[in-house]
């Protein structure tokens, strides 16, 4: 069976979309560089098959930014601050050396770049809404897409008991001071979230919840939900793990009880006002992924199923 796809139309916004054209039609003279922001504790060769697959498969080239696990590491100057206590810390000076990876990245894809044509960003996890913080710093002149995978985009809820901020008030800062998603001819926002498993909260009622799809349609952007009969999440019951993954989604969206791709919720992995996609049975990692078992947003099967958004 085939890929069904469901797309939910903001009544603010034109019905028309893209043709999708797939990718064995176009020339590589239509396709645009594209830079690859790593996730937390990601490295630039956790890309590198994703890379081979855009090359490869698709002819886009791509430049992952230069990260190793311990540049990480870095980031532990941030509790100095004394923001980070207040809760209050700002992406810069604390991040000023990812983004300076991330620009070198970008001027090596522009140089690949046709005359006059602008290149896509791919921000994987947090490599997401950083991009849109090196959106907000370096401009979008020369940025036609930004496409994230598995980005938790929201602040944590606020006021729900055993929720501790763990990005110390990052995601605030990007929330109230980064530009909004949109989906316009000029610059699109596409963000790609993962159904891979549902969590379940420890204690209390076993109950799960079996659809978030009503406050994910909420958001007001486009919204299309991809199915594959071939690729079905496990099964989410309230087991052990279930409930310990719950854990990892209450400290993102505030709720155990939801559909993620096992680090990030669903309904943190969407923003207002851009294209928002879900894929079933998407795990967030290249880290511990499986092709067949347990693919993650950039394995070549999944990747089918976002690639023709870089397409110029």
């Amino acid at each position: 069976m085939g890929i069904g796809i469901v797309s939910v139309l903001p009544t603010t916004r034109s019905s028309s979309l893209p043709v999708a054209v797939a990718a064995a039609t176009i020339s590589t003279a239509t396709t645009r560089p594209a830079v690859i922001l790593p996730g937390l504790g990601n490295n630039t060769g956790d890309y590198q098959r994703l890379v081979s697959t855009l090359g490869e498969a698709h002819g886009i080239p791509s430049v992952v930014a230069k990260v190793s696990r311990v540049d990480w590491l870095r980031n532990a100057a941030g509790v100095l601050d004394r923001n980070y206590w207040k809760g209050t810390l700002r992406p810069r000076p604390v991040l000023d050396w990812y983004l300076e990876r991330v620009d070198q990245a970008v001027s090596e894809a522009k140089m690949l770049c046709p005359q006059g044509e602008r290149i896509s960003l791919i921000g994987h996890s947090a490599g997401g809404w950083l991009a849109r913080v090196y959106m907000q710093e370096f401009g979008t002149s020369h940025v036609a897409l930004l496409l994230t995978l598995g980005t938790p985009h929201l602040p944590p809820s606020k006021g729900f008991p055993g929720v501790f901020d763990q990005t110390r008030g990052l995601l605030d800062h990007v929330e109230k001071h980064c530009s909004p998603a949109v989906y316009t001819p000029e610059l699109r926002y596409v963000c790609i979230a993962g159904r891979y498993i549902q969590g379940a909260r420890f204690g209390g009622d076993d109950k799960i919840i079996s659809n978030e799809m009503v406050e994910v349609g909420k958001l007001g952007g486009t919204f299309e939900l991809a199915m594959d009969s071939g690729n079905q999440p496990p099964s989410a019951g309230p087991t052990l793990r279930a409930r310990f993954i719950g854990q990892g989604y209450k400290q993102v969206c505030g709720r155990a009880e939801v559909w993620g791709d096992g680090v990030v919720p669903e309904i943190s992995a969407h923003l207002e006002g851009a294209l928002n996609i879900s894929l079933e049975g998407v795990y967030h990692s290249p880290v511990g992924s499986d092709d067949e078992s347990r693919p993650w947003y950039g394995s070549p099967a999944i990747v089918e199923k976002w690639v023709h958004h870089l397409l110029a």
